[in-house]
């Protein structure tokens, strides 16, 4: 069975002053998305689930989805600040959804089979798409359902030129298992070599050769049933906090401290590059055109 695609597309984009998952970064206009979606398929993957808001949901079909008609089976999920369970009620004056563990819930009713999901604004390259392709294909799946696997980047590879970004620091067993993720924010690069971010008792420094997270899992489904499990333990003395955020990393954590669940650390030296800022988009864009250029994606991308 091959494996499905859910992407999290709900974001605003705040830093960036806008809804950068419909941003054109291509040469002819293609966004970042775009060419995820053109590595899934060259890697086997066969349907695409979008978490969208409501608000995007027609210019996001419009700009995004219609392209894809044809090409690839498309589904859509809406990430909804309602969408709580039984017993629990939106706290006064909250406007924004839950975070990426409740994106992901979104789509529990439209995926059946073993899936990876990734951020609409990043790029994540092609070899980080076939190793998560290969390791959601196998047939180990099917028999071991509660094993998940991470692509795990280098930092070097994902900091940006324009201001601090906030990384998932994974610990990764010598087994290649990972036993946990840290959200480490501000990192920056440091003056000499290497990077840091703030920390309560001064600087953190990094190397820079530390795995880290993207957001790019591949999970069964029977990750719904657990995330919805941690929904409900997350919001227990939370659901009144107008600011908590149910993040995926951090329900991935408690899953894993739990033995629940293991977790495979794909590493990869697949190019990262994203918009997280205004300014990171030129720089973005000759990026892409340089690989369009060595003939690694055709122009236009779709034909």
């Amino acid at each position: 069975m091959k494996p499905a695609l859910l992407v999290l597309a709900a974001g605003v984009g705040s830093r960036f002053g806008g809804d950068k998952q419909l941003e054109p970064v291509g040469p002819d206009g293609e966004t970042l998305l775009d060419y995820s979606v053109f590595d899934a398929l060259r890697s086997g993957f066969s349907r695409v689930v979008f978490v969208i808001r409501r608000d995007i949901r027609e210019r996001f079909h419009e700009v995004i989805g219609r392209r894809y008609e044809g090409r690839i089976e498309v589904a859509y999920a809406l990430q909804e600040l309602s969408a709580l369970p039984v017993g629990f009620a939106i706290p006064e004056g909250r406007a924004k959804p839950w975070g990426t563990g409740q994106a992901v819930l979104a789509a529990a009713g439209l995926i059946d089979t073993p899936f990876a999901v990734i951020n609409a604004d990043d790029y994540y390259g092609a070899d980080s798409f076939e190793q998560i392709g290969r390791f959601l294909a196998a047939p180990e799946r099917a028999v071991n359902p509660e094993m998940y696997a991470l692509v795990a980047f280098r930092l070097r590879d994902t900091v940006s030129e324009n201001g601090p970004v906030a990384r998932g620091i994974c610990t990764v067993g010598d087994d290649g298992m990972l036993t946990r993720v840290t959200e480490v924010t501000g990192i920056d690069r440091a003056k000499g070599e290497g990077f840091r971010a703030p920390g309560p008792n001064g600087d953190r420094r990094f190397s820079g050769d530390e795995p880290v997270s993207l957001n790019f899992w591949g999970f069964t489904p029977s990750i719904f049933d657990a995330l919805e499990e941690r929904f409900r333990a997350f919001l227990i003395g939370r659901d009144q906090d107008e600011a908590a955020e149910f993040f995926l990393p951090d329900a991935v954590n408690e899953l894993l401290l739990r033995r629940q669940v293991r977790v495979q650390a794909l590493p990869t030296r697949s190019p990262w590059f994203g918009l997280t800022y205004r300014e990171d988009k030129p720089s973005l864009e000759g990026r892409l055109r340089e690989r369009v250029e060595r003939g690694e994606y055709p122009a236009p991308l779709w034909g």
